[in-house]
């Protein structure tokens, strides 16, 4: 028997039930393998024995009228399916477990997904995210480490392994994100990969890298700069970046803080300029140097911030599609280039 393979473009999931003299229960499965290779010296992403460009979207999941849930669970299908059509085939669920339903519409759309674990721990602003973003980074994570704080992190991120590993669309794990309540970063590494060998592990996205890890993971806001593999051992990712602020009136939560976000753009031209340059200064270049994936932030925007792709009530794009489907083309066509 020949099995097809769960992918992006064939989501293909297979129904099976188990009866016994009292239950009969219904459930699906799917077929898929994601691992790297080295290709000309780079490690290469393939999903399924072939080459995968991670074109993803920061998804941090919140919603108008519910904001960590929406009133319809529909509306996760919906906005998988937006940015399905803008080019995208995978979200960074961020820092959120989501209702099942949510990766249940992932496996049958086609959508994969970076799950974040949910960050615990102390959190300082300045530290961890104002002087990082304009590029003063700690290249290590050393910590005071509080051991009881730890052992809870990581009993819960073995705990969100269980819950969702039997998703196709989850092709990675994200430990820790920008520093938020890091600690023992390649000690958790090594115990939450022993747990899932099959999938793929960002320990640190943005900085405070740590040694264990399957992704050399950086974010890169206010500028477009070319990324260098420094790491061969480790796919290249960068795993946030754009963040473009445009306002629309009348689709904003809060109009006096309605300000968050990297560069001000005051139309759809704009945005989509801003976004186009983005990965053709920035994205596109750096394939050739190792780069397997990026992450735009993000789906919509939330409360405050305005550097969505959807306004928060999902109401206007603020992008002109085409053009986002066009990147997708490029990226695509770059990155078979270099697997040549």
């Amino acid at each position: 028997i020949t099995y097809r393979r769960w992918s992006p473009d064939d989501p293909v999931l297979y129904d099976f039930t188990v009866d016994t003299k009292t239950d009969h229960i219904g459930s699906y499965l799917a077929i898929r393998q994601i691992r790297s290779v080295s290709v000309n010296g780079h490690l290469r992403l393939l999903l399924n024995g072939r080459p995968l460009f991670i074109n993803g979207v920061l998804d941090q999941g919140y919603y108008e009228e519910g904001i960590y849930l929406p009133e319809d669970p529909k509306e996760y299908l919906r906005d998988i399916r937006r940015m399905k059509e803008l080019g995208f085939n995978l979200l960074r669920k961020h820092i959120k477990i989501e209702p099942e339903i949510f990766y249940y519409y992932c496996d049958r759309e086609g959508m994969l997904v970076m799950q974040d674990m949910v960050n615990s721990g102390i959190f300082h602003p300045f530290r961890d995210t104002v002087l990082p973003t304009i590029g003063l980074i700690r290249r290590n994570d050393t910590r005071n480490v509080d051991e009881k704080r730890y052992d809870f992190f990581i009993r819960h991120s073995l705990e969100t392994i269980d819950h969702l590993a039997k998703h196709p669309c989850i092709i990675a794990w994200t430990i820790y994100n920008e520093g938020w309540g890091q600690q023992k970063a390649s000690d958790a590494y090594r115990i939450l990969k022993a747990h899932d060998p099959s999938r793929l592990f960002d320990t640190a996205s943005g900085w405070y890298r740590p040694n264990e890890s399957d992704i050399d993971s950086c974010h890169i806001y206010f500028r477009n700069k070319v990324i260098r593999n420094k790491d061969r051992s480790k796919v290249l990712m960068l795993s946030e970046f754009g963040g473009y602020v445009r306002k629309i009136e009348g689709h904003v939560f809060d109009k006096r803080k309605a300000n968050y976000g990297y560069g001000k753009k005051d139309s759809e031209e704009e945005l989509t300029n801003a976004i186009f340059e983005a990965y053709m200064k920035m994205v596109i270049p750096s394939i050739k140097n190792g780069l397997c994936g990026s992450v735009y932030t993000q789906v919509s925007d939330v409360e405050e911030e305005v550097n969505g792709l959807y306004t928060y009530d999902r109401q206007i794009c603020k992008v002109d599609k085409e053009v986002m489907r066009k990147i997708k083309d490029m990226l695509e066509e770059a990155y078979l280039r270099e697997l040549r």
